[in-house]
């Protein structure tokens, strides 16, 4: 690693032409010009400069290093330059929620992206453990999860709630719920099924279903793509829960039944970012988009 003091002198140097005015310039003495010359030299190995009648010329070798000068110069005024911007209507934001409330995210973004051309997304749809992980590595920057997390490292922001829905084919229809039916019907399981169903069995107000052991109910599909999940409820094939958001979006609404609960079942949204990090400016210019999407 060359020493950036020493390439500052040679830098100057070159631009001046004169060891003295590199000298006043950097309020060094002559010989401490001469001296930080030559252990670049030794640093490079290589002569860097001919010397002739108190002037000098530049090396090949000299003029690579030159290049190199420059280059870093550059770069650093860049770097100073971006530290200085903070525009909230340009750059990237790193964002993840699950694959249900992006089918309503990810359109908004982009319509977000049209009104400012230099806003830039990228969106990972993951479950909620993910979601925190991925914040703690700085992977992304915010998530919109399901969970207060407990964790002293995190901070949660409430934006709203989402409905949960035991979503049946609809020969079921108007049919009472309980734990012969669902054995009958079977579950299309999926990476957030257990907590879903967990959730909903226990909050929904019918006894009957408190006491059901999700690992026993009969699994009749499973499938990690969420856009494909009501395709085989839809088809007759299973019952499952999910999102009211997911529904919402699929394409064949009308062959699915979703049962009514005797008390609303709901999940708060939290937005997750780091505690003690402070984030750019272009994530106050989603919030909005955040909060209305959530309610």
């Amino acid at each position: 690693m060359i020493n950036p003091q020493w390439l500052t002198t040679f830098k100057t140097l070159i631009d001046t032409g004169h060891f003295t005015q590199t000298a006043d310039i950097l309020h060094m003495t002559q010989p401490g010009v001469s001296q930080h010359i030559k252990k670049l030299e030794q640093a490079c190995g290589y002569q860097l400069i001919t010397r002739y009648n108190k002037q000098f010329e530049l090396t090949e070798q000299g003029m690579l290093v030159y290049q190199y000068a420059q280059q870093q110069t550059q770069q650093y005024q860049t770097l100073i330059n971006s530290l200085q911007t903070d525009n909230p209507h340009a750059g990237i934001c790193k964002l993840a929620c699950s694959g249900s409330f992006a089918l309503s995210l990810y359109p908004q973004l982009l319509r977000l992206q049209q009104q400012y051309p230099q806003l830039h997304f990228h969106l990972e749809a993951a479950p909620n453990h993910k979601i925190l992980q991925d914040i703690e590595s700085n992977t992304i920057d915010m998530g919109i999860v399901t969970q207060s997390p407990q964790n002293n490292k995190l901070k949660a922001t409430t934006i709203g709630q989402e409905q949960l829905c035991l979503v049946l084919p609809l020969r079921y229809k108007d049919t009472d719920v309980n734990l012969d039916l669902l054995t009958d019907c079977g579950l299309i399981d999926h990476p957030d099924a257990e907590y879903y169903l967990t959730k909903y069995f226990s909050s929904c107000g019918q006894t009957d279903l408190v006491d059901i052991k999700i690992e026993q109910l009969p699994i009749t599909s499973y499938i990690n793509q969420l856009n494909q999940i009501l395709i085989a409820v839809a088809e007759g094939i299973g019952f499952t829960v999910l999102p009211q958001s997911a529904i919402a979006h699929f394409f064949d609404k009308h062959k699915l039944y979703i049962a009514p609960p005797l008390t609303a079942v709901t999940e708060k949204l939290y937005i997750i970012q780091k505690q003690h990090r402070q984030l750019p400016m272009r994530y106050q210019t989603i919030m909005p988009l955040l909060a209305t999407i959530s309610h």
